[in-house]
């Protein structure tokens, strides 16, 4: 076979081929696809190409800024994580601090139980301490003004001594971790008397 023959029928194999792949099945009926027009002007296709750019240089900043966003809200997360991790270890210990205090209180002083006492005293000082090294800090309740985000009224007394809503007895310490209530104090909180104040 010659040269030129061996040209024209692998370009009439080419030609067939390329018939053939413009042809598409749709429901069982060969279509022909529908080639769709390419433009020769170069301006009209320097502004599809300059849209398309535009397009992606949009996208590329959404995700960028989406990618930041990202990363803060991750870092922040990572932050509260080691900040509060510990919380429910000392949620745990609370009782016992409160169980440490009532038997500070309930030491008779006659002398038979002071060892015992101090050895309580001891004890909780160092919970304390430890406590407060993981930012774990009592709230400061008694002769303060009633307030509900930390403060829990468990009863209300009538009083002409005080104003209105101030809390007159701490019944349960309340503490914060970091900035975080972790417990409300338990408070007895005042109530004007109406009659017997104004006389």
């Amino acid at each position: 076979m010659s040269p030129k023959k061996n040209i024209k029928s692998n370009a009439e194999s080419a030609v067939k081929e390329s018939e053939e792949n413009t042809v598409v099945e749709d429901s069982g009926v060969n279509k022909p696809v529908e080639a769709t027009e390419q433009t020769e002007d170069p301006k009209e296709m320097l502004e599809i190409a300059l849209k398309k750019a535009d397009k992606n240089y949009d996208s590329f900043l959404r995700v960028s800024a989406e990618f930041d966003n990202y990363k803060k809200r991750t870092a922040r997360e990572m932050n509260d994580f080691r900040k509060f991790a510990n919380e429910s270890l000392v949620k745990d210990l609370l009782p016992v601090v409160d169980n440490l205090e009532r038997a500070l209180e309930s030491s008779d002083g006659n002398g038979k139980s002071d060892g015992i006492a101090a050895g309580i005293e001891l004890t909780l000082k160092e919970i304390l301490k430890i406590l407060d090294r993981f930012s774990v800090k009592p709230i400061d309740a008694l002769g303060k003004n009633f307030d509900p985000c930390f403060h829990q009224a468990v009863l209300q007394e009538e009083t002409c001594d005080h104003e209105e809503n101030m809390v007159l007895k701490e019944l349960q310490k309340g503490y914060m971790l970091h900035d975080r209530l972790i417990r409300p104090s338990m408070v007895v909180v005042s109530k004007a008397q109406a009659a017997e104040c104004e006389s």
